[in-house]
């Protein structure tokens, strides 16, 4: 009896639970649904979901099913589809480009006979180790010169203008995806129409981003979990793919900003200072500035000068722009040791900062003296290596922000933590 193409593809997602290579992202593999349906031309994914051509599957020998699988998957672990809805709305194309050259690279570098992308899969050396982002700025970047290139008549190299072509190849394979490979970028960008691989983002927007995430993450790691345990390949950067580099200084501004959010009142306390400049005096809106922050800063010996004053410096530029009326600055190591208080212009701040203390850590001071001196601050951002006490009784009831420079397994008992990485 011939084998189905949905059994066939249900055989080669257990083929590739059980290899070495592919075995880490076992729980992405069987996570959501995986379809075939005629009406696919090749396949897509949801960032949950799988719909995988029929017509495509029969014309995929062993290995390049696989690598199509890993593709998909590759989609899925990486978020492309919630990650990067900006990009693919503002360029769809290009974005689709660029997500195909990052997860390819993925499946070339494992290197196995098994898994193997196809004649015509975009895949080139010099985007490894390359981000979405970045490919798709390289990306954009070389479009608009093309496009200068033919408005001022010169048609590019050889000459060539762009020509419309049909949706689907002498193969019926789409066009426009990962299936074909041009000679190099440039023809690639100017020879390469019709439609995309097709994304719902409709149907992922409507997904909890954080609990995906979560969902995503806990599947890589037990698929990690089995890989140590059955000899599988981890590659290194996966502790680097379930710990993603997050722009700490964007987190920051972002979380005093949120401060500011719902508030209309307006107050004559001070003037607006981006009117004042043109002899104009309005009072400041309510919902642009805050009352008064709270900066707790570890002196525990841990925290460098370097990296104290890189702190200070995003310190300075979050008062320039969210104009806080006080900014209190508490030293502490195993309890507060004082305070430094700044009010109205904040230019030079860093250099105004006198550390105190030089012992050991208990973060749980903080919270004591702001209870204990009466401080209510709009929110709270703690300075930190992270290295605390197991147990941290934090009482205040302000907002806030544990900016950790060391310890990446701190639980914090409230607020939000971000691990401060360049």
């Amino acid at each position: 009896m011939k084998e189905s193409q949905a059994e066939r593809l249900k055989r080669n997602h257990i083929f590739l639970m059980k290899h070495e290579k592919t075995m880490l992202f076992s729980g992405i593999i069987v996570m959501g649904k995986s379809e075939v349906s005629d009406k696919c031309r090749t396949a897509y994914t949801d960032g949950i979901n799988v719909v995988y051509g029929e017509k495509y599957l029969e014309r995929c020998d062993e290995p390049l099913l696989r690598a199509t699988i890993m593709h998909e998957v590759g989609h899925k672990f990486l978020r492309h589809i919630s990650h990067y809805q900006h990009i693919f709305k503002e360029n769809s194309r290009l974005a689709n480009f660029a997500a195909d050259f990052v997860v390819n690279d993925i499946i070339v570098r494992w290197n196995t006979p098994d898994i193997q992308i196809g004649e015509g899969w975009l895949w080139n050396p010099m985007f490894r180790d390359w981000s979405v982002v970045q490919v798709y700025d390289y990306l954009k970047k070389e479009q608009q010169r093309i496009d200068d290139e033919q408005k001022q008549g010169g048609g590019g190299a050889g000459g060539q203008p762009d020509q419309d072509s049909d949706s689907l190849d002498d193969e019926g394979q789409l066009k426009g995806n990962n299936r074909r490979e041009p000679t190099d970028i440039e023809e690639m960008l100017r020879g390469m129409h019709g439609e995309m691989d097709e994304h719902d983002f409709e149907k992922a927007s409507e997904y909890d981003i954080k609990k995906l995430a979560e969902k995503i993450d806990g599947a890589l790691r037990q698929g990690g979990i089995l890989a140590g345990i059955l000899g599988g390949d981890k590659p290194r950067n996966i502790d680097n793919l379930l710990d993603p580099k997050i722009d700490w200084k964007e987190v920051l501004r972002e979380f005093v900003s949120s401060i500011c959010v719902g508030k209309q009142e307006y107050s004559w306390r001070r003037y607006n200072r981006r009117m004042v400049a043109n002899d104009i005096y309005i009072p400041v809106a309510m919902g642009e500035t805050v009352g008064e922050i709270v900066v707790g800063i570890d002196t525990s010996g841990s925290i460098g000068t370097e990296e104290l004053n890189k702190f200070a410096t995003e310190l300075v530029s979050i008062c320039e722009t969210v104009e806080p009326e006080k900014v209190r600055v508490i030293w502490w190591d195993t309890h507060a040791h004082g305070e430094q208080v700044f009010q109205g212009n904040y230019a030079g701040l860093q250099h105004m900062l006198k550390p105190m203390g030089g012992g050991g850590t208990r973060v749980s001071c903080v919270s004591e003296y702001l209870v204990k001196e009466n401080i209510n601050a709009e929110c709270v951002i703690l300075f930190t290596d992270g290295h605390v006490e197991p147990n941290i009784k934090w009482t205040h009831q302000s907002p806030v922000l544990w900016v950790i420079t060391a310890n990446k397994d701190l639980n914090v008992p409230v607020g939000k933590k971000v691990f401060m990485d360049e």
